[in-house]
């Protein structure tokens, strides 16, 4: 009895010392990660009637992007595939690209097969900490604003599940070591729950379906732009006053390919 209460309290106290992700996944096939740490334990969702549960072989922090496939994959690409067919678009499409708008804490999903990109739907963004300007340090609290990629899925996220962006990329590295900055910053994730620093928290059920997207579509397939606001309804436009110069530069990638994604906004989104 002593010993099983060591073992709860030992596992308790992982899980509390938790923070946003566990350590550094190790990579398993299709380009996705899983962690070997202890996550914290994950409700149920019991919002629907097409939940599986995983296997009884995975246990806590132990669990594989195969294992979430099982458990939220039936129901979640039933919604998905809703979605694509009133689009047009395939399921699973070729590509997938995600267009966050920090303003309007939006994210859009768009996806293309042998076509064009088209509008699939877009979904709330519970919380996302920070003002428009891109990230530059650790600690600053900002969601980064950039043209990104899905670096690793993690299943064993205390956010219930996430999935990692590769900030800092090559365009943060290269102006972060211009400007003397050594800690850019890191881990920032596009997760679950609604609460985040520094990340896009995007509510449970959200992240199971862009998470079973992803695994589907495969990471080397799905892009991620951030933005401070949508540039299709107002230019961005940098404080070069409060921004570094470098902003403007940014904001002119960012645009360009969101436009590029997106060139038919209008028609699709509203029909006119």
């Amino acid at each position: 009895m002593k010993s099983t209460a060591k073992i709860v309290f030992g596992l308790v106290m992982t899980a509390l010392l938790g923070a946003c992700v566990a350590p550094k996944p190790a990579a398993i096939s299709d380009n996705t990660f899983a962690t070997t740490a202890a996550a914290e334990p994950q409700a149920q969702p019991g919002r629907n009637l097409y939940f599986i549960p995983p296997p009884p072989s995975s246990l806590d922090g132990q669990r594989t992007v195969e294992d979430v496939l099982q458990a939220y994959g039936p129901y979640a690409t039933l919604k998905l595939a809703s979605y694509f067919a009133k689009a047009n678009v395939s399921y699973p499409p070729q590509k997938v690209a995600f267009i966050a708008l920090k303003q309007e804490k939006k994210l859009e999903l768009w996806a293309r097969d042998s076509g064009e990109f088209r509008f699939i739907r877009d979904y709330d963004i519970q919380a996302a900490s920070g003002v428009a300007g891109p990230k530059l340090r650790q600690g600053d609290e900002q969601v980064p604003e950039g043209i990104y990629r899905i670096e690793g899925l993690n299943p064993n996220s205390h956010y219930h599940l996430s999935m990692k962006i590769n900030y800092p990329n090559e365009f943060d590295r290269f102006h972060a070591w211009q400007e003397g900055r050594s800690k850019p910053g890191a881990d920032i994730f596009i997760h679950g729950k609604a609460s985040s620093i520094g990340c896009l928290a995007m509510g449970d059920e959200a992240i199971e379906e862009l998470f079973v997207l992803t695994a589907n579509v495969g990471v080397d397939n799905v892009k991620v732009v951030i933005a401070p606001h949508d540039p299709r309804v107002y230019p961005l436009v940098a404080d070069t006053e409060k921004l570094p110069g470098w902003t403007l530069e940014l904001y002119s990638s960012i645009s360009r390919e969101i436009h590029a994604l997106s060139p038919t906004v209008k028609s699709v989104k509203t029909g006119l």
